[in-house]
């Protein structure tokens, strides 16, 4: 009866502080990834706080500091390659880190209840059953969120499409309006556009902007000799 010998309050209670703390950190954490609408988002990030502080607490109760040392590695390791199953990618789109996430919390209160740390199990899966249900329509109430513009962290561009023969003069002038909106220009391209015209790209330092700063300097370059069209657009960075 190793299991009911393992049994203790104190200890119980340690585990039940160092969950804890890691289900509050790694909510802070993913909810800031959530916020910016990243792939492995608040679930996700709470979920491997929770599994990897399980697996710690585990070792360093059966054999302290060295034993929680072994088992970073492993479950580093171990871990890894069954999760990576889980995931799946088709084109931009990444799904099953949040599957990969929850068989790891898994994996961190098997490992208990095969310790005989039934107490340790015990906590870590409600800590994994709060992370999925829970926390569920947090995720559900931030993705039915617009994504706010000024908190995102996205790659964005400037185009003006023009006659050939201005393209040289507007090159300048892209430039001069975005530096003056406080937008340096990381890079600008030039293409051809048509038989007559020319586009010219404009790629800024900025990973988030005010949109309507934007839609002004745009509106500048609309009203410039020879600009057919001047819009801004956005892609979201990883």
């Amino acid at each position: 009866m190793e299991a009911i010998r393992n049994l203790n309050l104190a200890s119980l209670l340690d585990t039940f502080v160092s969950l804890t703390t890691a289900f509050v950190l790694g909510s802070l954490i993913g909810l800031e990834r959530q916020v910016r609408q990243r792939t492995a988002g608040l679930r996700t990030n709470t979920l491997v706080a929770v599994g990897a502080a399980v697996f710690v607490d585990m070792a360093n109760r059966m054999s302290g500091h060295d034993g929680a040392v072994r088992v970073v590695a492993y479950v580093v390791s171990g871990i890894g390659f069954l999760g990576a199953g889980a995931i799946m990618k088709e084109g931009a789109n990444v799904t099953g880190l949040n599957t990969a996430a929850t068989l790891w919390g898994s994996a961190a209160v098997g490992a208990c209840a095969g310790a005989d740390l039934i107490g340790e199990a015990l906590i870590a899966a409600l800590f994994v059953l709060a992370s999925n249900t829970l926390l569920r329509p947090v995720v559900n109430r931030i993705n039915r969120r617009p994504v706010d513009e000024e908190a995102s962290e996205a790659t964005y561009r400037v185009y003006v499409v023009c006659r050939r023969d201005a393209q040289a003069e507007l090159r300048e002038k892209i430039v001069e309006l975005l530096e003056a909106a406080q937008y340096p220009v990381r890079e600008v391209e030039q293409h051809a556009f048509g038989q007559t015209d020319a586009e010219i790209q404009a790629t800024l330092y900025a990973t988030a902007v005010d949109s309507s700063e934007l839609d002004r300097v745009t509106a500048a370059l609309q009203a410039q000799p020879g600009v057919s069209h001047a819009f801004w657009d956005s892609s979201a960075e990883e």
